[in-house]
């Protein structure tokens, strides 16, 4: 891992610092937004999970608009327009404290610039790099995103209620300075023009369908564990002590991937998904006691089986496709998108009526055999013909790959 990160030049290193900043300042913000639109804003709570789903789809989902476009207009220019489009949805926010309108659409806009952002990012960020390097800078790149996340909120919380103007001016700064640094970046390839696959091909096509079904499918029941941990944790222990579920989980991530990406890189791909979803029906089988042991442990295994099967999809995906790297980022985004409102939709009914019977702890108990039963399915979307990674040997950034 670290001799892999040590021939990092300048512009990696930075995407790589911007992959903390970026989150760190989301954060800051959105993991109140509940809060604010309810408590300071005056929205009513089913206004408000109306939005915030919203928000959440066009966040995950639009990044298959985010790959096609960096594909067409080329990296450094598609992150400069989410960034762009990024700074001026936290400026709305700043705005929609005198006029409260404003917050819908602002929150839409900061989650249109992710989804923008994240294919474009991804891809500049592995290009010219090698398949044995490639798990090694994927998984850097997500342990400063979840190192972000963590600190983000920790930050925050003091101020997002009590000086909610001044940390949206904070965090609107931070975002100016960040895309200010992008306008220094060297040219990516498809800067001058749209590549040679551009035109005529639609989203979707060249997708690796048993990774895409795969990525879906993850999301899908670890949405179960991000969307409903709150209220059964709360309950039975208390806020501070779900705080510190959630900040023993970005740990694992920040240390554990990266530790174990070359492993999950030489791992089968059988091998992998039959470990990863392993590791969430576990999980989500200890959850259902309800302890504060529990809860930990449970959280714990939850994971480690994602550490393993986001990072092994989003390689296979990689390996499997012909279309350009940030293409195939946004497909697998679509993919989490896809899952993560499904997860939330239906694990919401679900988690209802094992509420209603008296006993929540079925809620995770059926999302364990889940875990175990729906991946029976994933063999009928293998592919036919796949492809492999065209990078044997580092390449200059580019933005489509050659055949």
């Amino acid at each position: 891992m670290r001799a892999a990160l040590s021939v990092l030049d300048g512009p990696p290193r930075f995407l790589l610092l911007c992959s903390f900043l970026i989150p760190l300042g989301s954060f800051m913000v959105l993991p109140f937004m509940s809060v604010f639109l309810h408590e300071r804003l005056g929205m009513g709570l089913g206004t408000v999970g109306v939005v915030l789903a919203g928000a959440s789809l066009v966040q995950f989902s639009g990044g298959i608009v985010g790959g096609a476009l960096a594909d067409r207009f080329g990296l450094r220019r598609t992150m400069l327009w989410a960034l762009t489009i990024r700074t001026a949805g936290f400026a709305g926010l700043l705005l929609a404290l005198r006029w409260p309108l404003l917050s819908v659409g602002a929150l839409i806009l900061t989650c249109c610039g992710a989804a923008l952002y994240l294919p474009a990012n991804k891809a500049y960020l592995v290009h010219g790099v090698d398949d044995e390097h490639r798990p090694a800078f994927l998984s850097a790149g997500n342990a400063a995103l979840n190192a972000g996340m963590a600190v983000g909120p920790l930050i925050a919380g003091p101020f997002v209620l009590s000086s909610p103007g001044w940390l949206f001016v904070a965090v609107t700064a931070l975002f100016v300075l960040v895309t200010a640094g992008h306008t220094r970046l060297p040219d990516a390839g498809g800067e001058r023009g749209p590549g040679p696959e551009a035109g005529g091909r639609s989203l979707l096509s060249g997708v690796a369908a048993l990774p895409f079904a795969a990525n879906a499918l993850a999301f899908y029941l670890y949405f179960h564990f991000q969307h409903f941990l709150a209220v059964y944790a709360v309950e039975r222990a208390s806020s501070a002590f779900y705080s510190l579920v959630l900040l023993l989980c970005f740990t694992l991530v920040i240390v554990v991937q990266p530790l174990a990406s070359g492993l999950i890189r030489r791992m089968p791909y059988a091998t992998a998904l039959a470990l990863g979803f392993t590791g969430l029906a576990a999980g989500m089988a200890v959850l259902s006691a309800g302890t504060r042991p529990a809860l930990l442990a449970g959280g714990t295994l939850i994971t480690l089986g994602d550490i393993v099967l986001f990072l092994k999809n989003d390689l296979e995906a990689l390996r499997r496709s012909p279309r350009s790297d940030a293409v195939v980022f946004g497909q697998q985004r679509l993919a989490a998108g896809l899952g993560a409102c499904a997860g939330g939709v239906l694990g919401g009914q679900l988690y209802g009526l094992t509420e209603h019977a008296g006993d929540a702890g079925w809620f995770w108990l059926l999302a364990a055999v889940q875990c175990l039963v729906l991946p029976a399915v994933l063999p009928a979307f293998r592919d036919r013909t796949p492809h492999s990674h065209p990078h044997e040997t580092p390449t200059p950034i580019r933005t489509t790959k050659e055949h």
